[in-house]
């Protein structure tokens, strides 16, 4: 068993593995979208790609934690709409004006982990909040005008953050119930939710007749990636505070903001640059955000 501060180095580890990947993602599914692969279909697929892979070998996790299935299917459904809504956004909008939307979810994460998790946050917990909720805001501000969603891509943004927030405080809550049996909640989710949407959005599935191998290569490719970030994403959640994993996901900001610069031309300029700089501090500074009665409970 790795020691206490070997577990938490890994824990943190995992959630910026998880947060660089996912401000990368999002490129993948833009190609698939030039190949005529909608965000519906191609989110499908890409999440049902690890269900069907290995979400068979967590049966007995997934059979111990019945008496929580509840709590699993919360997690499905809010994981699954932020992981759709993302995929929507990214497809439609801006990304960086996107995840700057979507990374207001540490407001989100404030209230649901105060509620439901009973955790409180220091004076320097709040400094750490407000840095680096500052940041987004800077990063997105305009003068003259409020820092909200412009259009439908931005509102799903905003959406996926909210939920984002939510389906890591309910996994955190989770705490004694199996990783796999969580990824397979949130793999599920997307699927349940992909379906719905493709049955009032069928012609998405018109790819299917004629798409070329290296389309279905890069979609098996994508979900492999989306199963190892899962896993990455909870094991982190059940080892890291929900108001601490919420800052270190905002290291996919940054991640994104860089990629669109040299994938998509889309240019961070000092304004950018500044709201980023005081997130990545924030981050550096999020082991610092909880009393010391929080901290405690958080290791029982």
């Amino acid at each position: 068993m790795p020691s206490i501060p070997l577990q938490r180095t890994l824990a943190i580890s995992s959630l910026v593995y998880a947060a660089s990947l996912w401000g990368l993602v999002w490129y993948p599914y833009r190609l698939l979208s030039e190949a005529g692969v909608g965000g519906i279909a191609s989110s499908l697929f890409t999440y049902a790609t690890p269900l069907l892979l290995i979400g068979w070998l967590h049966g007995r996790v997934l059979r111990e934690a019945r008496g929580r299935w509840l709590w699993l299917a919360a997690i499905g459904m809010t994981a699954g709409w932020t992981n759709l809504a993302y995929v929507l956004a990214v497809l439609e909008g801006e990304v960086v004006r996107v995840l700057l939307l979507f990374y207001l979810s540490p407001l989100w994460t404030v209230l649901f982990a105060r509620f439901l998790l009973h955790e409180k946050l220091n004076r320097a917990g709040w400094a750490v909040m407000a840095l680096a909720a500052g940041g987004a805001l800077v990063m997105l501000w305009q003068p003259g005008e409020w820092p909200l969603p412009a259009n439908r891509a931005e509102w799903l943004g905003l959406s996926a953050g909210v939920m984002f927030a939510a389906s890591n405080v309910i996994s955190r809550h989770l705490e004694g119930v199996a990783e796999g049996a969580k990824a397979v909640s949130v793999w599920a989710g997307v699927a349940v939710l992909t379906t719905i949407g493709l049955a009032f959005r069928p012609a998405e599935l018109g790819f299917m007749a004629d798409a070329a191998p290296t389309t279905w290569l890069l979609l098996l490719g994508v979900g492999i990636a989306i199963g190892s970030m899962t896993y990455a994403v909870q094991y982190g959640l059940a080892r890291v505070p929900a108001n601490q994993a919420i800052v270190i996901f905002l290291f996919e900001l940054v991640v994104a903001a860089v990629a669109a610069y040299f994938l998509s031309d889309e240019r961070m300029g000092v304004q950018e640059w500044v709201g980023a700089i005081m997130i990545v501090t924030a981050s550096l500074f999020s082991g610092h955000m909880e009393n010391d009665q929080s901290k405690e409970k958080s290791h029982v």
